[in-house]
């Protein structure tokens, strides 16, 4: 069985959850080298609620926001590795620059993002709040970054 669905299964998901009286969180990211702080993240973020759903950009969209040279890893592997992380329950990749589609038909009960954002800046904060929501942030517990990892492997293969 795969936890990677299309919006539209995610959307009929959603319903028979809301049904059970199930508390879903969404979060969303790139996700292109797996490491520490992506897995405590999204532990993190599964607190929240019963269901985590994780919203992966596609290559295309990673493209347009981190460049030419990104993603490293392709976005069937990126979400196949999120959605076999303990606690995601559900992984969809979207093809938009934000997530603002998927949580606009998702509607989480709970909006998850790092805490270098601010909350008025999260896509889909007023779509969450609006429909009786919380928009919550986690504080990261180190500075790992997929670009600080790829920095340093470029500055040891200099050597």
């Amino acid at each position: 069985m795969s936890y990677v669905k299309t919006i539209d299964e995610l959307c009929q998901i959603r319903k028979e959850l809301k049904a059970q009286n199930k508390k879903v969180v969404f979060t969303n990211g790139v996700f292109d080298i797996l490491h520490a702080g992506h897995v405590d993240y999204l532990g993190k973020a599964k607190e929240f609620g019963d269901v985590l759903i994780v919203g992966v950009n596609s290559d295309a969209s990673v493209k347009r926001i981190k460049g030419e040279l990104r993603p490293v890893v392709p976005q069937n592997e990126r979400a196949f590795i999120i959605s076999s992380l303990k606690p995601v329950d559900f992984v969809t990749i979207f093809e938009e620059d934000t997530p603002f589609e998927v949580i606009n038909k998702l509607i989480p009960d709970v909006l998850v993002k790092g805490a270098d954002w601010s909350k008025d800046k999260i896509v889909g904060a007023d779509v969450v709040e609006a429909n009786g929501g919380s928009v919550e942030t986690i504080k990261f517990v180190n500075q790992t970054s997929t670009t600080n990892i790829i920095k340093t492997v470029l500055e040891k293969h200099k050597d």
